[in-house]
């Protein structure tokens, strides 16, 4: 039995010495991904050209606290990616909307993008689209970005395109940071 406690404690010596320790990550900073398909969209899933329509996004967002650690703020960025789409396919927006899986919500945080000046993608693919620096479509909704953080599933992000107009892919947030 000594033999083990002697052992056991030279194992956790050992540990304590590591030298790649884990850092904790910032904790005013949030991290989202959501996997995109056309499939997901409500209230019915995108047929046609465009139905093969995939694709991926992180959210990330950069929080304010008060001295109570609530979350009072923060600015917003993502990246997408789209694969599937027809060859010069016009993505014309790109927000995060509240609402669950079966559920076409408002939108919640809007990238600024328009039909005006869309994003053509020429072969029908789309690599690592950024937005950054986003706010909140309505600012006086204090609670926005807790409750993303707090419950990411009842949000998602979506794309959308000149022939789907109301969204050509989107999926659900869930939290990875």
């Amino acid at each position: 039995m000594k033999r083990f406690a002697i052992f056991t404690s030279a194992l956790m010596l050992a540990a304590c010495g590591s030298s790649t320790p884990t850092t904790p990550s910032n904790p005013n900073t949030l991290v989202f991904t959501a996997q995109l398909a056309a499939a997901n969209e409500r209230p019915n899933p995108i047929t046609g050209a465009e139905a093969n329509g995939t694709g991926s996004a992180t959210i990330t967002m950069n929080v304010t606290r008060d001295a109570q650690n609530n979350i009072t703020g923060g600015t917003t960025s993502w990246t997408f990616s789209l694969a599937g789409l027809p060859a010069g396919t016009p993505i014309i927006l790109n927000h995060i909307h509240e609402g669950d899986a079966n559920t076409a919500g408002p939108v919640r945080i809007n990238s600024g993008l328009t039909a005006a000046a869309p994003i053509t993608l020429t072969n029908g693919t789309l690599t690592n689209q950024t937005f950054s620096n986003l706010t909140q479509n309505d600012t006086t909704d204090t609670g926005l970005i807790n409750r993303i953080a707090t419950n990411p599933g009842g949000f998602y992000f979506n794309v959308h395109s000149q022939a789907n107009g109301g969204g050509v892919v989107r999926g659900q947030l869930v939290r990875t940071q």
